[in-house]
């Protein structure tokens, strides 16, 4: 709907990535600049800060600080895991977030997130239509799985792939330098995506990374591990393997629940995963006796802004701003990602893509990115990712460590 004119609702959701602020900033500072937009307001902690009408004001922040959004990690508006129901079947949730949305004349909703983000993302923009009130959604995308439908790349995949294939190279120089025997398991984020965990091949291309990488593309047979890694062991006495938290056996059971007996969900009905490599190592310690050691990725992965990539942060801005000018031109119910065009040279280019395709469809490793024994990623991967990792992003450092952006988050009235 064109010629709207209220205020822009903005939300983050799901979990944390090191640019996902850049978008903020993009959105921020896009919405300043159009009349159309009366107000700019940002939600506490996702859709459950709408529900609350907990909306920050972010016309009273100092521009410099929403500025220093570019370069600090994580999510400064808050986040959150919160399933919204269909509204056929329970409405409350939607008439609570439409009363709020009434209340402050929020003409224009921005929600920034992955796959079950865009689901949330979809169900608002479906109930607003059906409920006749005039408001452009727009969905932003964001997660480090790089697993949402239609795009190359999602924002917040590269720099962790920049970190993950950075740690990957120093965990093997440091895991190399005694005489003495040792595996290392390396376990890396990705539930039924192994983009991530593929960019260990980064490290292991430039020469100082994992031996074995098994992702979830690929059912996972423990004997075949097992044999993978004493044939490396027995020939260099060393074996650094990567392996996604997903990986599963070919009935789709993970690898993890096989030494955990209850395994917790989240709010969305996920196993929650950790511990694949603890229990490999425990796996293993049976068969070959040497040290080992199990390193989780876990959380750090997802927010070094220290080495994060300059590509990722610059298109996450960019998703941002167009975003906005999407909305204020009259489009909903959609997300705005980047495509690639064909050829050598990495050229990505905006396109815009129905919420409705979005929402819950996952986008995993082509078979071509995966070798035909199944542990271990081939050179059409790294032709995908190395343009996207490519340039340093650091925020500007003071007293020695980074200074990042400081919201005042002063409610909206």
């Amino acid at each position: 709907m064109k010629n709207l004119k209220g205020a822009l609702l903005f939300a983050q959701s799901g979990g944390p990535t090191a640019v996902i602020n850049a978008s903020a900033c993009g959105v921020f500072e896009e919405a300043f600049e159009h009349g159309e937009i009366t107000q700019v307001l940002g939600a506490a902690h996702g859709v459950v800060g709408i529900l609350n009408d907990e909306l920050y004001d972010i016309g009273l922040e100092d521009r410099e600080e929403i500025h220093r959004l570019l370069t600090t990690p994580s999510s400064a508006l808050g986040s959150c895991r919160y399933k919204l129901k269909d509204f056929k079947d329970d409405d409350t949730d939607y008439l609570k977030i439409l009363e709020v949305f009434k209340k402050h004349n929020v003409r224009y909703f921005l929600y920034n997130g992955g796959n079950d983000s865009m689901d949330t993302c979809n169900k608002i923009g479906e109930f607003v239509n059906y409920h006749g009130y005039e408001c452009n959604v727009v969905g932003v995308p964001k997660t480090i799985d790089n697993d949402l439908y239609g795009i190359d790349h999602c924002p917040g995949f590269a720099s962790a792939a920049k970190y993950i294939a950075t740690t990957c190279m120093e965990i093997d120089l440091d895991g190399r330098v005694y005489n003495k025997g040792m595996i290392t398991i390396l376990e890396i984020m990705g539930r039924h995506a192994g983009w991530l965990t593929a960019a260990a091949a980064v490290a292991t291309h430039a020469g100082h990374g994992p031996d074995l990488i098994y992702v979830p593309e690929r059912d996972f047979n423990l004997e075949k591990f097992y044999d993978d890694v004493k044939r490396v062991f027995d020939k260099n006495g060393k074996c650094i393997i990567a392996v996604s938290e997903g990986i599963h056996d070919a009935n789709g059971k993970f690898i993890v629940e096989y030494g955990a007996a209850n395994a917790r969900l989240d709010a969305f009905g996920h196993t929650q995963l950790g511990g694949t490599a603890a229990f490999l190592v425990n796996f293993l310690s049976d068969r070959i006796d040497t040290k080992y050691r199990a390193i989780e990725f876990s959380l750090m992965q997802r927010c070094a802004a220290h080495i994060a990539s300059k590509t990722d942060r610059d298109e996450a801005y960019n998703e941002g701003r167009a975003a906005v000018k999407a909305a204020v031109e009259g489009r909903s119910n959609i997300m705005v990602g980047y495509v690639r065009k064909p050829g050598k040279k990495y050229v990505p280019v905006l396109e815009e893509f129905p919420l409705s395709k979005c929402a819950n469809t996952e986008k995993k490793l082509p078979p071509e990115y995966i070798n035909e024994e199944g542990n271990m990623i081939t050179k059409a991967y790294l032709d995908y990712v190395v343009p996207l990792i490519e340039g340093e992003s650091t925020p500007k450092f003071v007293g020695g460590v980074p200074r990042f952006a400081n919201l005042k988050k002063i409610l909206a009235k």
